[in-house]
């Protein structure tokens, strides 16, 4: 296995050598992983990747090669018992039975009736319409269906309807080195340039010399700064759950943005913005990034772009504690309104297809927020947020 492994990095285009190879093989010699797939997965990292571009590459041959071992993760927020959460056999209903299926009563019974069955409940449940379980009618457990949940003990997401998700989940950072399928984006987003010689002065001024050498006699060399794109740009990024769907086109969004503008930040946030937000998704939950300092450390000059799909439940945007992560003390809407108040030339960017916008609320909720300020990821809708940007 440990060959195969070696193999698949190699073909994955990750500059690993036998030599690395050899350190792994001594370090587990040496007993520095226990036996967890975790522990071995950060030593096989420190020691196989010598370039942070590499880390997401290497995190996806990890999960093909070493699929289906636990990685024994804590479970967050609450203890659950983990047989309790073993997933069983798929559950389908019929068309008829999922109609009949109602939600609870909104955002605060829900999670109310949860905390009740979780004292309640004490013994591992499956199927179901009312305890904690798996393949079962029930808002709370895992693999059953239900328009209005809370997810404990699932893998990954299958309707993307839950209200909450009780469960630890690893998102990967955004690889900014991939190679652009096509140039067009670059394209589109030149209509941002603004461009100004800022800074120290580097670089040689071939007329500025030449004229300055002819009214001196001698050699009179002149300097200028770098010619520069003034814009200065801001960006977040929506990243794991329903976005997985949309990797690729923000891979080429992000390398273009970095490539365009010297002056750029980016940063993660899941699904709607929240006090806070992160730059390395392997840290997310111990390098957070307060918002309120990034709104204060960038001017209000700057230009801000959110990128995600906007798909999730209503709640997350409108009430405190509707995060699906943790329990955030405000909105998620009151976030977005002090950006914009902040940052007037802020607009959205959304890789779901414009013409399925209006099949999911949270869309409509979010454009009507942005001020009608969200555009299709595509070249056309890049080419309007450009536009609209550089008003």
């Amino acid at each position: 296995m440990f060959v195969t492994f070696f193999s698949e990095l190699k073909s994955a285009g990750i500059p690993v050598s036998l030599r690395e190879y050899l350190t792994l093989m001594e370090a587990l010699e040496a007993g520095l992983a226990e036996r967890r797939v975790e522990d071995f997965y950060h030593l096989a990292r420190v020691c196989l990747v010598k370039d942070e571009k590499h880390l997401d590459k290497f995190d996806r041959v990890f999960g093909h090669v070493f699929k289906g071992l636990d990685l024994m993760s804590e479970a967050a927020e609450v203890a659950i018992p983990e047989e309790w959460l073993r997933k069983l056999a798929e559950k389908f209903l019929t068309e008829e039975e999922k109609a009949q299926i109602e939600a609870l009563g909104g955002f605060e019974k829900l999670m109310e009736t949860l905390k009740k069955r979780l004292e309640e409940q004490k013994e591992r449940h499956q199927g179901g319409s009312k305890w904690i379980g798996t393949a079962g009618t029930s808002p709370f457990g895992a693999y059953g269906y239900n328009p209005e949940g809370v997810r404990i003990g699932q893998e990954t997401s299958r309707h993307r309807r839950a209200v909450k998700v009780w469960d630890k989940r690893e998102f990967k950072d955004l690889d900014g080195a991939v190679e652009l399928g096509t140039r067009n984006i670059k394209v589109a987003l030149k209509r941002l340039r603004r461009f100004a010689r800022t800074g120290a002065a580097d670089e040689l001024d071939l007329d500025g010399t030449i004229r300055e050498t002819a009214k001196h006699g001698f050699l009179d060399v002149q300097m200028r700064p770098e010619r520069r794109n003034a814009v200065k740009l801001l960006v977040f990024f929506d990243v794991g759950g329903s976005m997985d769907d949309h990797v690729r086109v923000c891979e080429e969004l992000f390398s273009a943005v970095r490539t365009e503008f010297k002056t750029m930040e980016w940063f993660y946030f899941h699904n709607c913005l929240y006090d806070f937000v992160w730059k390395n998704n392997a840290r997310r939950r111990t390098e957070k990034i307060d918002t309120w300092s990034v709104l204060h450390k960038y001017p209000s000059d700057y230009k801000v772009i959110f990128v995600g799909d906007a798909s999730m439940s209503p709640y997350e945007i409108t009430y405190p504690g509707g995060s699906v992560e943790y329990w955030n003390e405000e909105a998620g809407a009151t976030w977005l309104s002090r950006v914009t108040t902040v940052y007037p030339k802020t607009v959205w960017l959304n890789p779901t297809p414009e013409a399925y916008w209006g099949y999911t609320p949270s869309i409509g909720m979010m454009k009507q927020l942005m001020g009608d300020r969200m555009f299709p990821l595509t070249i056309e809708g890049l080419d309007r947020a450009a536009r609209e940007l550089a008003r």
